[in-house]
């Protein structure tokens, strides 16, 4: 009976470390204008796109490992717009990365559709996390 607690006990100790450096998403959304972590630390989430202005998906990440592969995309109801992917090069305790328009599309972005962020991060070709924002559409 000791031996099988303190088996237990050794494997939570040595599984509790790998689960608290699992990668993580600890913000990821829509904004108009490119954000900075210091904006994201504050907690307040950032203007949404309109039809007339630029349209920015961002996620921080954290707990990430070189080799991690951060994937953001801004995507439409159909397909993914713009899609920006980075693989570190080494450990990062937060990573932030964005993809979008600086600018705005001749004539806007069209009303038909609704808009997300959606990130996927790998590690060892296995995700680790794969999540998306609730579509809105741009007013």
């Amino acid at each position: 009976m000791l031996t099988r607690a303190l088996l237990a006990l050794a494997l939570i100790s040595v599984a509790a470390p790998a689960l608290a450096e699992e990668a993580k998403v600890l913000a990821l959304g829509l904004a108009d204008h490119e954000v900075t972590e210091p904006e994201l630390a504050t907690g307040a989430a950032p203007p949404v796109p309109k039809f007339n202005t630029p349209a920015i998906a961002y996620v921080l990440a954290g707990d990430l490992k070189a080799g991690d592969v951060v994937e953001i995309s801004l995507s439409n109801s159909e397909k993914p717009l713009l899609t920006n992917t980075e693989t570190l090069v080494e450990d990062k305790a937060t990573f932030l990365l964005q993809a979008g328009k600086r600018g705005v599309p001749a004539g806007g972005w069209p009303s038909e559709w609704t808009y997300f962020a959606k990130v996927t991060i790998t590690r060892d070709g296995k995700t680790l996390v794969e999540q998306a924002t609730d579509p809105i559409p741009f007013e």
